[in-house]
């Protein structure tokens, strides 16, 4: 039996520490689930790994791609599935560790299947939203499919803002005239591991503190300096992303810096909010509090072996 442990909960919280020690305790490599830990111009910002954190275990699907390519979910379902075929000839055990529920659940359940759309829809819908905006995307999303807009807007509402993924919705409505949510959950996806979900909290308020905290490191560390290099490629997909969107406003003369600051603060905190509620859902996740002894989480996960 091969068994895909998987550690998620909100950011600050303390995966990376407790994906290394599993990897080290079952001998085994860890696959990155964090959509902007892939970005090989995105550092400080994405909270990747130290030198010594990488090498303290095998990573995968960390600064492997640029900004410049576009990289959606479903290229990485394709390839980390790939990988963990591969790491499952050797080994009964690998981890998945990230913040990104859309990632996680792509691995763990796969997607749903869509008829092909016909490019010239494609094409229709961008040039209305290049012309109208994001409200057009939203107002053609509500009135397509009234419901999994108030989905999205109760359970990850920045998927509003996101003009790749709203495209999307709507060209699938009017492509095949059926709501998007008409194609979800339509199959299950087989898998050839067990999932062990462990989840990590903590009362919000620690939460809160230990986000507070990171940005100041991050700042201390230069994330002003790697902010203003991205700046130039502001447009990217890749870059709406919380810590480098306030700054680009900085640079924009829209916030001072101090203002700038505390909005990625702000943000972040929002931001923990959503992931906890994302993945609260999954009941099959085994929550510990984050100052739980790791040999206390081992524990638990032999017992499920």
């Amino acid at each position: 039996m091969k068994h895909l442990i998987t550690i998620v909960g909100p950011t600050a919280i303390g995966k990376t520490a407790l994906s290394i020690a599993l990897a080290q305790h079952f001998k085994c490599e860890i696959i990155s689930c964090d959509s902007r830990q892939f970005f090989k111009e995105m550092t400080i910002g994405t909270a990747v790994p130290n030198q010594q954190e990488l090498e303290s275990a095998t990573h995968h699907f960390i600064q492997n791609k640029s900004i410049f390519e576009n990289y959606t979910v479903g290229d990485y379902e394709k390839e980390a599935l790939e990988k963990l075929e591969e790491l499952f000839q050797n080994n009964d055990f690998a981890i998945l560790i990230g913040g990104s529920g859309l990632y996680v659940d792509a691995i763990l359940k796969g997607f749903d299947e869509f008829p092909e759309i016909n490019p010239e829809i494609r094409s229709q819908v961008n040039s209305n939203y290049e012309k109208l905006g994001i409200e057009y995307l939203q107002q053609q999303l509500r009135n397509l499919d009234p419901d999994y807009y108030q989905k999205i807007t109760l359970e990850n509402p920045q998927t509003l803002q996101n003009p790749q993924r709203m495209m999307r919705f709507v060209e699938v409505c009017i492509g095949t005239q059926k709501p998007y949510s008409s194609f979800l959950n339509q199959k299950k996806n087989n898998r050839n591991f067990t999932p062990i979900l462990i989840g990590l909290e903590a009362e919000r308020q620690i939460i809160y503190d230990r986000i507070n905290q990171r940005v100041d490191i991050m700042m201390n560390e230069g994330l002003l300096e790697e902010a203003k290099t991205l700046y130039p490629n502001k447009a990217l997909n890749a870059l709406q992303t919380v810590g480098y969107r306030e700054l680009f406003s900085y640079f924009d003369e829209d916030f001072s810096l101090p203002f700038a600051i505390e909005e990625i603060k702000k943000n972040t905190r929002r931001f923990s909010k959503r992931q906890l509620t994302w993945f609260k859902r999954n009941e099959n996740t085994k929550w510990f509090d984050y100052a739980t002894p790791k040999s206390e989480i081992i524990s638990y996960i032999q017992s499920k072996i």
